[in-house]
């Protein structure tokens, strides 16, 4: 990346507000990490400061900022972080396009159903009898599809991404390293002193347009089906139980645990670390604030939930009030104590 002020403010139809049209931008980075010859970008007013102290070259701020910091070109857009957006997909790392290929030691059983010209398959990737592989699917190194597997078209397993026995994943899903899809369930039945394993006899459904970070794992159903609706995306080291159902376009932010037979609804938000009993139900468009633990049904609406058990935000802000106050009120009791002690004492003297 080289290129002028005024070049990049006509790039991104935005207005030079200060700072030299032919000052030179050679990189990009956030507020607190940028030097000299980098762009960045402001949009929020909790980072006002960092706008101030920072050292970066240019930044892109919204129209209307009353102030610039100094010696900082400004850039005004009308949205700072789509425009950042797309300068760093402009100048930064550009991912190989699709080249359709087989590596030499990928193993593809014979009965496969894909035209083996219109896929990528990686180094030692592993393809089962009876599998599905639409056009355009890349397969990356590493992978294992199982028998009778369906990986839709324009689909991307990165490296080491484990799709078993016929799981199905629909059109231009996306698994970052290390997802497991349909591993077996965790069910056991306690008999005669032993846990006694349940057969997971069910599969995975993944429809379109679903992306799953790296490390997750979504466990196969008992009987019928585990399944993630269209558009939804999933952070890493999430798990998903058996039989959970995920409804369309939901948010599921890292390390959260959904356990089996659990039913989120669509457009559902669940922001780090939270935990979702089994058999509750969530319902479509609620937000779960994070480390909440949701131990019964919630009925649908635009409502944040937070804490565990997982209360309306405003209950919880109360309880959380009320806990913050417990040392103070602590403090008053130990005194009214001790002054009814001393009153009392007096009392018995007299």
């Amino acid at each position: 990346m080289n290129i002028a002020l005024s070049e990049l403010a006509a790039l991104l139809e935005g207005q030079l507000l200060s700072g030299s049209p032919e000052t030179r931008i050679t990189g990009f980075a956030s507020l607190r990490e940028a030097q000299e010859g980098d762009l960045s970008f402001y949009y929020d007013a909790r980072y006002k400061e960092r706008l101030m102290a920072t050292k970066a070259t240019a930044v892109l701020v919204p129209e209307g900022l009353d102030k610039c910091p100094d010696k900082v070109a400004c850039i005004a857009v009308k949205n700072p972080s789509h425009a950042f957006e797309k300068v760093v997909d402009t100048y930064g790392y550009q991912a190989l396009p699709f080249e359709p290929g087989i590596h030499p030691s990928a193993v593809i059983a014979e009965s496969v159903k894909a035209d083996l010209t219109k896929i990528s398959v990686g180094a030692c990737a592993v393809i089962e009898a009876g599998a599905e592989i639409g056009d355009g699917a890349e397969i990356g190194a590493g992978c294992y599809v199982g028998r009778e597997a369906v990986i839709g078209a324009g689909s991307k397993l990165f490296a080491n991404v484990t799709v078993q026995e016929a799981c199905e994943l629909g059109e231009r899903v996306i698994l970052h390293s290390g997802v497991v899809i349909g591993g077996d369930g965790f069910g056991y039945e306690f008999d005669k002193g032993r846990h006694r394993k349940v057969r997971q006899a069910g599969i995975v459904q993944i429809d379109n347009d679903v992306e799953i970070g790296a490390g997750t794992m979504v466990d196969r159903a008992r009987f019928g089906r585990t399944w993630i609706g269209e558009g939804t995306k999933i952070d890493n080291l999430v798990q998903i139980g058996h039989n959970a159902i995920i409804g369309k376009h939901c948010i599921i932010v890292s390390a959260c645990a959904i356990a089996g037979s659990a039913v989120i609804g669509d457009y559902v938000v669940m922001a780090a670390q939270c935990g979702v009993a089994g058999h509750v139900s969530i319902g479509s468009f609620v937000t779960l604030g994070a480390r909440s633990g949701v131990t019964k049904d919630i009925p649908s609406g635009k409502d944040t939930y937070m804490g565990f058990p997982a209360m309306p935000v405003m209950d919880e802000r109360r309880r959380w009030a009320s806990v913050n106050r417990l040392p103070q009120l602590s403090a008053r009791v130990k005194a009214l104590e001790k002054a009814a002690g001393g009153v009392a004492g007096t009392a018995d003297a007299e």
